[in-house]
Parts: C-alpha cells; sequence; structure tokens
C-alpha cells in the first residue's frame, strides 16, 4: 500500500492525487465503515436527499449522481417508485464502483468512471444532479460546482449531500471528540488505512458549512 502523509493539501493536483488513492484503497470496506460510523443514519440521510431533488416533475427523466461510490445515492433514487428514468453514476476512484457494480446489476444507473471537475458530457443534459459526501474532496471545489451546474438543463436542481460542523457549541464538542478519536482507531481496525480515516475528520473540519 502506498503510504500517505498525515494530512491531505487542501488542493492542487496533488490533494486530487491523494484523495483518489485514499477512496481506491478503502473501497472494500467502504460500505460497512460508513453504515458502521454513521450509527445507519447515512440511509435516512440519503433519502432526505433525493426528496430535494424533484425527480417526480421528471420520472423518465436523467439524472446525475457524482461522486457516486459505491452507489448508494444513486441506488436511492433509482428504487423509488415511480421513477423511470436513468441515473448516470459517476467517480474518478473507479475501484469504487467496481466494488459497488453487484449492487447495480439491474436497474436504471449507468456507471462512468469520470471525473467532477472535468465531467465527460455536454452542456444542458441533466434533469437533476445530486452529490453525496463527495464535494467536500473535491480539489477545486469551484470548478467542480461550475462542471456540475454545467451539464444542469437551465433551471434543475444540484443537490449536495454532505458533512458538516454542528452550530451547538456543545454538540460540535461530541461531534469533534467521535470525528478525531473515535472514527479513526475504528476506521483504521476495520479498513487498515489509517491515514484514510484520519483524512475525514480533516475534511469536514476545513470545509465550509451552509452558512459560509
Amino acid at each position: 500500500m502506498q503510504s500517505l502523509p498525515r494530512s491531505v493539501p487542501n488542493d492542487g493536483i496533488e490533494r486530487h492525487d491523494q484523495v483518489k488513492t485514499i477512496f481506491s484503497e478503502i473501497a472494500p470496506r467502504y460500505d460497512l465503515l460508513n453504515h458502521l460510523l454513521s450509527l445507519n443514519m447515512d440511509r435516512s440521510w440519503r433519502r432526505l436527499a433525493v426528496d430535494q431533488i424533484g425527480w417526480e416533475a421528471e420520472s423518465s427523466g436523467s439524472f446525475l449522481d457524482a461522486c457516486t461510490g459505491t452507489f448508494d445515492l444513486a441506488l436511492e433514487l433509482g428504487d423509488r417508485p415511480g421513477f423511470r428514468g436513468r441515473i448516470i453514476a459517476t467517480d474518478f476512484a473507479c475501484p469504487m464502483m467496481v466494488q459497488g457494480a453487484r449492487k447495480i446489476v439491474a436497474g436504471p444507473i449507468t456507471p462512468v468512471c469520470g471525473d467532477s471537475l472535468a465531467l465527460p458530457f455536454p452542456n444542458d443534459n441533466f434533469d437533476g444532479a445530486m452529490v453525496g459526501f463527495g464535494v467536500r474532496n473535491l480539489s477545486d471545489l469551484e470548478c467542480g460546482l461550475r462542471e456540475l451546474y454545467r451539464v444542469l438543463k437551465r433551471g434543475k436542481l444540484l443537490v449536495v449531500l454532505e458533512f458538516a460542523l454542528p452550530p451547538n457549541p456543545f454538540v460540535r464538542m461530541a461531534y469533534l471528540l467521535y470525528f478525531r478519536r473515535v472514527l479513526p482507531v475504528v476506521g483504521r481496525i476495520i479498513s487498515g488505512h489509517p491515514w484514510a480515516y484520519r483524512y475525514l475528520p480533516e475534511s469536514v473540519e476545513e470545509f465550509p458549512g451552509p452558512d459560509d
């Protein structure tokens, strides 16, 4: 396994490559750790995100799930009763999609190995777009958001599901204690990749909150 530095750079090519390495290496244990470390709340968060995208008005439309990982957010949309459209799911860490491929053997999801900083789609292409726990990993946030809006049809929605620090100081203290102390230890034991789960709390703390 490639040795990763303690902290991933904030931006640039080095961050891009190191984040790609991190997610490629933790792919085999990614789903288990997601559910375990979120106390299974990630499932309900994804449901809420899909509720916001307005797919009912475009039930036969085309939707993008960028930074898809192992397809959980795409599956949440694809499994909705009445959804008859298609979902293009992209990620630059292709081993993540390989790991999740068994979940999309049959259904409306088409995987595309692609980078959210340079999406391989024409302008005005999708009836909705979503990103689950992915935008904070972009080495150039502005570029990534610009790309997502470029491929959206005019007036359609981009839904971003992301971690943020709680505004309540007492809740924030407990949250940071869990993220800084518990998560790296559990992540290291289960995944065998300590730097990956050191990066996660660092990336959450550095990422702008909803009011920033």
